[in-house]
């Protein structure tokens, strides 16, 4: 009887592992960041008309297509877009990758004005402001808590790579109930300070260039020890100073991907400022005890002063 109730017990220890972080752990962000991604090929985002005709959509082609070859030449921006169709005569067989398969589509060119016309609206990059979370020890980082959306087709982004940039506050447009509101900044596009390689459900995730030795480390909080009640979140609302600002935690949610900690801004400050959550805040640490716990990632549009936080352990799980 002892063998099977030792047989048994390794079964379950080897069903049910313990997962244990990397990290225990990171340098808490809180900084704004500028950020560009590129995507993989040339995305479809739209459709016009030439001669009074929707060629490219007649040809095929759907909102949501990334086109990565021309005539069998590698496409990986406009530039090399415009380059293949110039050298095409105006005869292209595209390559498009669609629900991750691969489809070829043909399709002759109008020529006006000495300029071939496809009748595609295209994008190679998004641009846009976010909040760097964090900073581990061997310098990856993750930010936002949410994946990069493109805004034509509501899907995912998918990126080849991208870069952060470090950026300074100068304005903002306050939310109000029904109206998200957003942060104006300016960054330096010469200045890189991280590459990213990832864009996920859960945030960006990439590898960290500037100096943290002079920035310190904090622990990282487990989601079954995150308590209801008083907590803070770390943001900028003005040039590049990062603050702190008192929420309080009102419901956790273990069974949600990315919406797990339901938060309302106490803060007189902020809520005066900003109006409550807005858009470039997303990434913002939340932090409880002196420990991260999660990362803001949504706002709640009809009561923009309450928002949703992701686990930082489901942030940390991406960057292992």
């Amino acid at each position: 009887m002892k063998k099977f109730r030792y047989v048994f017990i390794l079964l379950v220890l080897f069903l049910f592992p313990i997962y244990v972080f990397a990290y225990d752990k990171v340098v808490p962000g809180g900084e704004t960041i500028g950020i560009e991604v590129h995507s993989k090929g040339v995305l479809v985002v739209g459709f016009y008309k030439v001669d009074n005709k929707l060629i490219g959509k007649d040809s095929g082609f759907k909102i949501g297509d990334i086109i990565t070859k021309i005539n069998n030449k590698s496409v990986t921006d406009i530039n090399s877009m415009i380059r293949e169709i110039n050298n095409s005569n105006g005869n292209c067989k595209f390559s498009v990758l669609r629900n991750n398969k691969y489809k070829d589509i043909t399709m002759n060119l109008v020529n006006e004005d000495s300029t071939y016309k496809t009748g595609l609206y295209v994008k190679d990059q998004i641009n846009g402001l976010g909040t760097l979370s964090f900073i581990s020890p061997d310098k990856k980082f993750g930010g936002l808590g949410h994946e990069i959306m493109e805004t034509n087709t509501l899907a995912k982004f998918q990126i080849s790579n991208g870069e952060i940039y470090d950026a300074s506050v100068s304005g903002i447009i306050k939310s109000y109930n029904g109206q998200a509101g957003e942060k104006n900044a300016t960054y330096n596009k010469d200045e890189v300070t991280g590459i990213i390689v990832e864009n996920e459900s859960t945030g960006i995730y990439g590898t960290y260039n500037s100096d943290i030795s002079n920035r310190g480390l904090v622990d990282v909080g487990d989601k079954d020890n995150i308590k209801l009640g008083s907590a803070y979140i770390r943001t900028v609302i003005e040039d590049d100073k990062i603050e702190e600002f008192s929420i309080n935690i009102l419901n956790i949610d273990y069974r949600d991907e990315t919406k797990n900690i339901l938060f309302e801004i106490v803060d007189d400050r902020l809520i005066n400022t900003t109006g409550g959550v807005v858009q470039g805040m997303s990434g913002s640490p939340i932090m409880q005890d002196g420990k991260i716990i999660g990362v803001v990632n949504y706002v709640i549009v009809n009561e923009p002063t309450k928002g949703f936080g992701i686990f930082i352990e489901s942030m940390l799980k991406e960057i292992e």
